[in-house]
């Protein structure tokens, strides 16, 4: 079986984020960039599923981006990934634009099974996904926390509002992984070695004309300081007010 692992090549959450000029993306300057912490657990979830499937399976990870996201698959491919697709572009896609050019590739492929993590954390809009499986018309199970497969047929418990529910279905199908999926194993000196061996494919990207603009980028407004309004219960009363009248919370 051949199962692909679609990946991300976003910033670090932990990285100072600053605006571009042009006002509609960020400054690249300084930034450092990782693999999608949610497409790690996808990673986990596709190469744990390959070994029970034995040495008949093999795991293809799938990036749309520019030459940068070769690290990102370089990632990948060390923590046990047989290959790496590179979709090539330079533009900026929208969550369409991606869902286009990954769906293409997973057909070409032929791949039956795809993991991904169930949101990229640079847009968070948690949608390529089911975008994906539309347009290949394969089933999707989304923010998934436990994953079986038997056969061609899949078992998920997923994530809802409150609580978990139980998904069925059956291959072809795409899973988003959450965390809590499993824990992603760490690249080993021999997988960084093996890596070096292993393919990137470099492909053009499927061009899509995008469905949705950035008109601006803003940081969120900086937090008001705050005020000790005493170190006893005689500011309790002043605490009371100043949350009724001035925060409105009470």
């Amino acid at each position: 079986m051949k199962i692909a692992v679609c990946i991300s090549h976003v910033p670090d959450t932990a990285t100072k984020i600053n605006i571009a000029d042009n006002g509609k993306e960020i400054d690249p300057a300084g930034v450092t960039y990782i693999i999608n912490p949610y497409d790690e657990f996808a990673v986990e979830e596709a190469l744990t599923t390959k070994e029970t499937l034995g040495d008949d399976s093999e795991v293809i990870a799938i990036s749309v981006g520019n030459d940068k996201n070769k690290e990102t698959i370089k990632k990948a491919l060390a923590m046990g990934v047989d290959s790496g697709v590179l979709l090539k572009i330079e533009s900026q896609l929208d969550s369409f634009g991606i869902a286009k050019a990954l769906a293409e590739e997973i057909k070409a492929q032929g791949c039956d099974l795809v993991f991904m993590g169930k949101q990229s954390v640079d847009f968070d809009n948690q949608i390529v996904g089911q975008m994906t499986s539309a347009i290949l018309d394969y089933s999707c199970i989304s923010v998934v926390v436990d994953f079986k497969l038997d056969g061609q047929d899949i078992t998920c418990e997923r994530e809802i509002e409150g609580g978990k529910e139980v998904v069925a279905a059956q291959l072809p199908c795409i899973i988003t992984a959450q965390k809590g999926l499993n824990e992603p194993r760490y690249a080993s000196l021999k997988g960084i070695m093996s890596a070096k061996k292993k393919t990137i494919e470099e492909k053009s990207a499927v061009e899509t004309e995008s469905n949705t603009e950035v008109i601006g980028l803003k940081k969120p407004p900086a937090k008001n300081p705050g005020r000790i309004l005493g170190t006893d219960s005689s500011a309790v009363h002043e605490l009371v007010r100043l949350l009724r009248e001035e925060a409105k919370v009470i």
